[in-house]
């Protein structure tokens, strides 16, 4: 909607997980560097945790990427299975064909050949697991297990896990003493502090083909920061919906009351002063507007 009248080629502020937008900065570049080195030298399990919102399919994708010319990788987006799920899906991304009702004795044989294959070949085999906490406990154990697949030199399996705070506290448990021990690298996402904010703002637009002056001003981007906490996800969508406010009041910079606007009309955010709320139109009652709809808003 807004996309020629900022002169983009894209949108910029995507809820989906674009590696092409990946901020290089901050924690996710320190996250990133952590999970390289701990691969290269053949670690077995890495873990990688941050609140909602912070960035980690992202990470997860742009690691996924990085390792294609030099790993054997697997993906597991919904590792909620049971212990049986789990190793066939691991078998699924390994490319190991097998019968569904194939006895669990006989695929870890099949999985065990397979990673030693890739083993002699000089490969490494990384799976990646997205969202484990919500592992089941078994299938926890289970994933553990598989880690014990070795030669006498190294791993044949090593497992990264990018979830939220809720898998530290859970391995905090008696029953996962040997899997916490096994984490030999693990690192904590963090929020966007106010300064890597506002980099992160004109990344994401320089990417989408955006040439101009800063489009969001410095009042904006305090508000911007204030409102969310510098979490990702709560900045790409306040900046989706100022922009389209903007927009719709053909301005070409983002204000404070563009903002505003935005703040009110999301949950989730941390809102600014109530004196400042109410001075704010609501442009944005929903997000089916028309364009004409928003500019007859912008009057309001």
């Amino acid at each position: 909607m807004y996309l020629q009248h900022f002169q983009l080629s894209e949108p910029p502020f995507t809820l989906t997980p674009d590696t092409g937008f990946f901020f290089n900065q901050g924690s996710h570049q320190e996250a990133l560097n952590v999970l390289l080195v701990a691969l290269h030298n053949g670690e077995g399990f890495i873990k990688v945790t941050g609140e909602v919102g912070t960035g980690k399919t992202l990470l997860c994708r742009q690691l996924l990427n990085l390792l294609q010319a030099h790993a054997v990788t697997a993906y597991l987006p919904n590792p909620f299975l049971n212990p049986t799920g789990l190793r066939m899906a691991l078998a699924g991304e390994l490319r190991i064909e097998f019968a569904r009702n194939i006895g669990q004795h006989r695929l870890l044989q099949l999985i065990y050949e397979r990673l030693a294959q890739y083993s002699a070949e000089g490969r490494r085999v990384v799976l990646v697991v997205d969202e484990a906490q919500t592992i089941p406990d078994d299938s926890l154990e289970a994933l553990r297990l598989l880690t014990n697949l070795e030669t006498e030199k190294r791993k044949l399996l090593q497992v990264v896990l990018f979830a939220q705070p809720e898998l530290d506290r859970r391995l905090q448990r008696e029953e996962f003493r040997q899997l916490r021990q096994r984490v030999a690298f693990s690192y904590q996402l963090r929020p966007l502090d106010a300064g890597a904010l506002e980099r992160y703002v004109r990344h994401r637009l320089s990417i989408a083909g955006y040439r101009g002056a800063d489009l969001y001003d410095r009042r904006a981007m305090r508000c911007l920061y204030r409102a969310s906490g510098g979490v990702p996800r709560l900045v790409n969508l306040l900046c989706h919906k100022s922009l389209m406010l903007a927009y719709g009041c053909n301005a070409k910079r983002v204000s404070r009351k563009h903002l505003l606007s935005a703040f009110r009309d999301t949950e989730a955010v941390r809102h600014p002063a109530r004196r400042w709320v109410k001075s704010a139109s609501t442009l944005l009652g929903t997000l089916a507007l028309t364009g004409a709809s928003l500019m007859m808003a912008c009057s309001l």
